[in-house]
């Protein structure tokens, strides 16, 4: 049995190594793509046949707005009718970006606002030059009908002596439309939250034939996003005493000055007071004028960053602004810890890869040797540990890794330490110095990676609390330079944990919060309970996209099989659901208009969002009719 058992291991073996040599073949790489249109053909076709029975579920975006997000007749008149029990009517001023609106544009923008169910609002175009003949017309025709309309623009200084009694300033930064109940969605956020001073919203993009596509369902708050991609826009909402103190709109009035503003603004509250409405609130003209120059808005968050004196630049990417963060000249010395049983090839690639391919200079490897019996692989350990910065531990415990990393990080000589899997490859020689670059700015914790598959899709773009009922990984299996849901797969961002395959933190912080659970989470969930934990403290953990490795997933441990096994599992999904519950149930670094059953950031069927008009039923029952 046992001569057996090791000719199947070397048939595994062979069949590990050719299908590694398949998988990082160029050929491989190239029709990834297809791969991945594949096997989402295959996913939709099974869900659809699955939805056949439930009729109500299901479809394209089209659908999913028909059934959740076009409120009837009932519901505008109710919430027509609740602002009359509030103790205070917020009044916005509206300003329209009119060098980004035509005519049509404008008519449409100014058509969504005739019909909002919200009264207390009034209009300003603001233009860096007169407007022309066709749109002065047009405000000429409206202003006469409704004196809430401003028949003349102003330019940036005007601004504010045109806000007269308005509390917020509501700043439209590209042609767009608003659904009739906007205006009310953010004037009862602000009514239920008083503290607030910037609000946004979703956004989704609108054709001349009224057709809505390409959602993006925002996070809660996220700093680390914001700086890829503006959350404010189109629709900024901003108290307009912090307008006010910001300096208002800012002279020349240029593409980016939505943005600037909002960084300004940014910068004169505390996150706390920044609040996120998850419905769509503004619809984008997609044809309206052409696609912005994205290094527009390079000088906006370089000047940023000059007033809050950090040292970084921003660079515009096809998706977005990517912030380069400086390192000091003595790079921090970071303590990489790799447990490892035998597994001789997988470790032996992971190591050389990262002492040949990695271009920060100033680290150690510990790894960390958990009874390995292999005498190949012992022989191997033995000669890494003649190495300079390069430490063998041997600890005979019991698989636990939470354990053996706990260990290993008190021995760690690092001021960051980084978690590492024995089934790492390092394929991007500035992984670590982007990192650490991130790991060592004001209140961040942990810091993840682009884990990506031989195949060249990714494996890890951040974890997602919720999905499949405690945490997936966030666009698994899209190819590696897809954009994803609103060009989050190529986009620095907060999230609520990443995985310990690949971490970076602070050993003072890794201390602070306890380590690795090894009492209660000896081999799942570990990582994502220490980030909760890290988040809990204060602190943000963030991924980036700019650090990409590839991740042999489960190479040494195998599948969960076993009795022993899945028993072990199920303790530990239940241990998380019961300390973190709430959490895992609404995730802010994710939307509740997105599914919880994948990990593709499709849409959610029904969303984890109340009805228009069901928050305030006694509302709604003042509509009804005997």
């Amino acid at each position: 049995m046992q001569r057996q058992i090791g000719e199947l291991e070397g048939q595994v073996g062979a069949l590990q190594k050719q299908i590694r040599t398949l998988t990082q073949s160029t050929s491989w790489r190239v029709t990834a793509p297809l791969r991945w249109t594949t096997d989402c053909l295959r996913r939709i076709a099974g869900r659809n046949g699955a939805r056949a029975k439930e009729p109500a579920q299901g479809g394209p975006y089209s659908e999913w707005v028909a059934h959740y997000d076009s409120p009837d007749a009932a519901s505008l008149d109710a919430v027509r009718l609740e602002p009359a029990s509030w103790a205070m009517h917020p009044h916005f001023l509206i300003l329209v970006n009119g060098d980004a609106a035509s005519a049509p544009v404008l008519k449409s923008v100014i058509g969504s606002l005739l019909v909002q169910t919200y009264a207390e609002w009034q209009l300003c175009l603001v233009r860096e030059d007169a407007p022309g003949e066709e749109i002065q017309g047009l405000l000429d025709n409206l202003g006469t009908t409704d004196s809430r309309i401003q028949r003349r623009a102003i330019n940036a200084v005007e601004v504010a002596s045109a806000s007269g009694p308005a509390d917020w300033v509501v700043w439209l930064d590209k042609a767009c439309t608003l659904p009739a109940h906007a205006l009310f969605c953010v004037a009862r956020e602000i009514v239920e939250h008083p503290p607030a001073s910037m609000i946004y919203a979703d956004e989704d993009c609108i054709d001349a034939e009224g057709r809505r596509s390409d959602p993006f369902f925002k996070p809660d708050w996220n700093p680390d996003l914001f700086l890829g991609r503006n959350l404010f826009s189109p629709l900024a909402c901003i108290r307009a005493s912090l307008f006010e103190d910001a300096g208002g709109l800012r002279q020349p009035f240029d593409k980016a000055s939505g943005l600037d503003l909002a960084l300004r603004c940014v910068e004169r509250t505390s996150s706390g007071s920044i609040r996120r409405i998850p419905r769509v609130l503004a619809s984008v003209f997609r044809s309206a004028s052409p696609v912005p120059d994205r290094s527009d808005g390079e000088p906006a968050l370089n000047r940023h960053f000059e007033r809050i004196g950090a040292f970084a630049t921003a660079e515009a990417t096809p998706f977005g602004f990517r912030t380069h963060y400086a390192l000091p000249p003595q790079r921090p010395f970071v303590s990489l810890v790799i447990p490892t049983r035998n597994a001789l090839d997988l470790v032996r690639q992971c190591i050389e890869s990262i002492v040949m391919g990695t271009a920060y200079p100033n680290y150690e490897i510990l790894l960390v040797d958990n009874g390995s019996d292999d005498p190949e692989a012992l022989a191997y350990f033995a000669a890494l540990g003649a190495q300079q910065n390069i430490t063998v531990i041997r600890d005979e415990r019991p698989f636990n890794y939470s354990a053996l990393n706990n260990a290993a990080v008190a021995r760690a000589r690092g001021e960051f330490i980084g978690l590492v899997n024995n089934d790492i490859e390092a394929i991007s020689p500035d992984w670590l110095d982007e990192m650490v670059s991130l790991a060592l700015q004001p209140g961040v914790g942990a810091v993840g990676a682009k884990l990506l598959y031989p195949d060249m899709t990714i494996q890890h773009g951040g974890v997602i609390l919720g999905v499949g009922g405690i945490a997936g990984h966030a666009h698994k299996h899209l190819p590696s330079m897809a954009p994803g849901h609103g060009g989050r797969a190529q986009l620095v961002q907060s999230v609520s944990a990443v995985t310990a395959a690949c971490l970076i933190v602070r050993k003072s912080l890794y201390e602070q919060v306890g380590g690795l659970d090894e009492e209660h989470l000896g081999v799942a969930y570990n990582d994502v309970d220490f980030c909760i934990r890290l988040r809990e403290a204060g602190f943000r953990n963030v991924w980036t996209p700019y650090a990409e490795l590839l991740h042999h997933e489960s190479a040494t441990r195998g599948l969960e099989v076993a009795d022993s096994s899945r028993l072990r599992l199920a303790r530990e999904a239940a241990w998380m659901r019961n300390r973190w519950g709430a959490l895992i149930a609404n995730d802010p670094a994710y939307s509740p208009n997105l599914t919880l059953n994948f990990e593709d950031f499709d849409l959610a069927w029904p969303p984890r969002v109340a009805p228009l008009a069901s928050l305030h039923p006694q509302s709604a029952r003042k509509t009804s009719k005997p």
